[in-house]
């Protein structure tokens, strides 16, 4: 039987095998599997890294990050060139359409614009997570799909049923004028996704709902 203390000791473990954090500068706090991240890192890369690390171990329910972004003066861009790296990025990533903007302001990324599909908006951010010099991104591409002419339920349904990643017994799909809600239990933050990736997947879904609890 596991415990909050087990949890947090393995995070511990996890953020110093991890080879792109300082694990001295963070805190790791647990209360009924709920972990937070407290404490400073040097880049927004490093805190993210510190969270996906969180989330690798087994029997975490939910990941709060508050890990602080002190960039050391090496490190300092101006807005202006945050922009100009930013965009160069975006524009030779194939991923991101033509459509996604970007705006800087006191070295918080600030994403823009319109994309078909959730993985568009996804990269776009995932992308430019290594920029030096960020505080954070604020992801507010909207998702403007193609009309579904299809049963959306349905094709997701078949989606999850077909990933060897999910079991689909556990979860449940409910779909509004292209609105998914997913529900039910996951066994892990990696099968969670893989739920959520399959109902994104879907022509027609302009959102996904999640209320998939971690753990069975």
């Amino acid at each position: 039987m596991w415990t909050d203390a087990d949890l947090q000791h393995d995070i511990e473990k996890e953020l110093a095998w991890e080879p792109s954090v300082h694990p001295k500068q963070i805190g790791v706090a647990v209360k009924a599997g709920a972990v937070e991240l407290s404490g400073y890192v040097n880049s927004f890369w490093e805190k993210c890294v510190a969270e996906q690390a969180a989330w690798r171990i087994v029997h975490v329910k939910s990941v709060t990050n508050e890990i602080r972004v002190e960039l050391p003066f090496p490190a300092i861009r101006a807005d202006d060139d945050i922009a100009l790296a930013a965009m160069g990025i975006l524009e030779w990533n194939s991923l991101v359409p033509e459509t996604v903007e970007v705006q800087v302001t006191g070295a918080w990324v600030t994403l823009k614009g319109a994309v078909e599909w959730q993985h568009q908006k996804d990269e776009a951010e995932r992308a430019l997570c290594p920029l030096k010099g960020i505080q954070g991104i604020r992801n507010e591409i909207t998702i403007e799909p193609a009309v579904s002419l299809g049963d959306v339920r349905a094709a997701i349904d078949e989606a999850l049923k077909r990933n060897s990643l999910v079991d689909s017994s556990h979860i449940k799909t409910h779909v509004v004028h292209g609105v998914v809600s997913l529900r039910g239990a996951a066994r892990s933050r990696q099968e969670r996704n893989e739920a959520m990736h399959a109902a994104w997947g879907a022509l027609g879904v302009t959102k996904v709902e999640d209320h998939i609890s971690i753990g069975l």
